[in-house]
């Protein structure tokens, strides 16, 4: 160790700089403990490290040297690293291929992608050779609408729509429970919902893309009966604003309902025939129910991932629970876990429990209103 013990000798000098392509998350919860997810872009291989871990590697920017990162570290925490300490350090982030001029060892490499063996009951499909450079295409198109003198209107015709499909639910069960009998309706309805759902991918990919996150693959998959779109993002967890990520996770579903504007305003306006006036009606109750239900808090649905952002943490629903069940056996390693997870997780599994509790009223109230209809 150097005079200063900021830092051994032979590396006191030394200006780690992490690869232009490592990624380092914000604080996240993890249990009962804080850690940082760390990725590296170019391979996709990612991990966690705890909260000192962090404060030394989101230093390593090649400006500051083993001894200046020693300092701050020991005026953080009030310990100083030992020699051993150090070359651990360096060592793991040299295995992982993370420091820039040090060679990328095969175990960092990123392996060649294994492709999913295609049947006719399962399988994926990619539509696009470059999935980044197609969303980015479509960002150019369509990115003005993420400005917000055209979301706040987009975002109040749609509170406009729900309100509308609130009141006149009643109306709007009635036409659903039509369209099952007109298997022509039923089929175009369908059809349109689907398209719903592949816009809905697609949103995602167009926000992230628009937040600096990159898009990985575009395609189909399917698990018979269900064929749907999929778009898969890379590096959302990542933004450096919580916002974005909760944007990018919120996209779908908003998309959704962006969609189903037009068919409100055909429904409430225009002069149509009362079959597509009924099957525009239970477009708009069965397309708002498809936008909903992905906010679920639930995983893998996009509410789930909203709420790991407004919780700040990773691994929710098992954290959540296990925690949960500690608090009720009055459990001392309940005390252990930090504030913010004393709130957070007890926060989550209520919102949860009441979400799961609406939902079941409401189908029992749609059933009710179709029975005594």
């Amino acid at each position: 160790m150097s005079a200063s013990g900021a830092a051994p000798g032979s590396l006191a000098s030394y200006r780690p700089a992490l690869r232009p392509r490592v990624l380092i998350g914000d604080a996240l919860l993890d249990g009962a403990a804080t850690v940082h997810l760390i990725k590296d872009a170019e391979t996709g291989n990612s991990f966690k490290v705890g909260a000192k871990e962090h404060f030394l590697i989101a230093r390593m920017d090649g400006g500051r040297s083993l001894a200046e990162i020693g300092e701050a570290y020991a005026g953080e925490y009030g310990r100083r690293l030992a020699d051993a300490h150090w070359q651990q350090l360096l060592a793991l982030l040299g295995t992982k291929g993370l420091l820039a001029g040090a060679p990328a060892p095969k175990s960092a490499q990123a392996p060649a992608p294994v492709p999913e063996k295609r049947t006719l009951l399962r399988g994926t499909l990619p539509l696009v050779a470059d999935a980044d450079a197609t969303t980015a295409r479509l960002h150019r198109a369509v990115g003005f609408l993420l400005a917000p003198w055209a979301m706040v209107p987009l975002l109040a015709l749609i509170l406009a729509m729900e309100v509308v499909v609130l009141a006149r639910s009643g109306e709007l069960l009635l036409a659903v429970r039509e369209l099952f009998g007109n298997p022509v309706l039923l089929t175009g309805t369908a059809v349109l919902l689907w398209v719903s759902t592949a816009l809905h991918e697609l949103a995602h990919g167009v926000v992230a893309r628009h937040y600096g996150g990159r898009v990985a693959e575009i395609g189909l998959r399917w698990r018979l009966p269900a064929v749907i779109m999929y778009c898969t993002v890379d590096d959302y967890l990542y933004f450096g604003s919580r916002r974005h990520r909760i944007a990018t996770a919120a996209a779908g579903a908003v998309m959704n309902l962006l969609f189903l504007l037009p068919f409100c305003a055909l429904w409430l306006f225009a002069p149509l025939d009362s079959a597509t006036h009924e099957a525009f009606a239970a477009l708009l109750l069965l397309g708002s129910v498809q936008a909903f239900a992905m906010l679920v808090p639930l995983p893998p649905l996009d509410g789930y991932r909203i709420a790991g952002q407004l919780a700040g943490a990773t691994g929710l629903a098992a954290s959540a629970g296990a925690y949960v069940r500690l608090a009720l056996r009055r459990a001392p390693e309940a005390a252990a876990y930090p504030r913010r997870a004393r709130i957070a997780y007890p926060a989550y599994v209520s919102v949860t429990v009441l979400v799961l509790a609406l939902i079941v009223a409401a189908v029992v109230a749609a059933a009710h209103h179709l029975l005594t209809a």
